[in-house]
């Protein structure tokens, strides 16, 4: 019977309510099985937005996704800046912040670039992720997921706190250990 309800849906929202169920029973079996995923999600509260970030931080990188119409602004406390160059790993107390920005755009939804080519951002910022490092955090986290001592956390443009999991920040952070699970470098501070 469930399966029929599908096929009066389109493609997509058929796709979309297939991928839901899966993930609902994922989430039902981790929880049976010793609530390993649903700790990481749980620990997200104790990461919040820097309300400094904008005028204490180092803007350190800008990153274009024409797919999504945004930009987004890397930030980094300050205290840990100057290290990123160093490829040590980044010091306990080490605050990330993405802000991502909406492109300008068209009258037909394209978006539109600047004489550099580069996207033209806005000052509406649609969502706002924060990593932080702290010593010892990472002993909460099951060590299938850990991100060395990082947490996560999701707000929206305005820096409340977003009621999604967190689990996809450590699953894609995950594969670089190396760089102590950070995608970006320093290279010079953005003006």
């Amino acid at each position: 019977m469930a399966h029929a309800a599908l096929w009066n849906k389109s493609r997509e929202d058929a796709v979309r309510e297939v991928i839901s169920r899966r993930m609902a029973l994922f989430y039902v079996v981790a929880a049976v099985l010793g609530g390993g995923v649903v700790a990481v999600s749980a620990q997200a509260n104790r990461v919040e937005v820097p309300t400094d970030y904008m005028t204490g931080y180092v803007l350190y990188d800008k990153v274009d996704k024409p797919d999504r119409k945004i930009i987004r602004f890397l930030y980094i406390s300050p205290q840990a800046a100057s290290l990123r160059d160093a490829g040590r790993p980044l010091p306990n107390g080490t605050v990330l912040v993405m802000e991502d920005h909406a492109a300008e755009t068209d009258a037909s939804g394209g978006v539109i670039t600047g004489s550099d080519g580069r996207l033209i951002a806005t000052s509406r910022i649609t969502a706002i992720a924060v990593m932080e490092k702290r010593d010892g955090w990472g002993a909460s986290i099951p060590v299938e997921r850990r991100n060395g001592d990082w947490d996560y956390g999701a707000f929206d443009g305005a820096g409340q706190r977003r009621n999604v999991s967190t689990d996809p920040c450590f699953a894609c952070h995950l594969p670089h250990g190396a760089r102590d699970y950070t995608f970006t470098t320093l290279t010079r501070p953005i003006n």
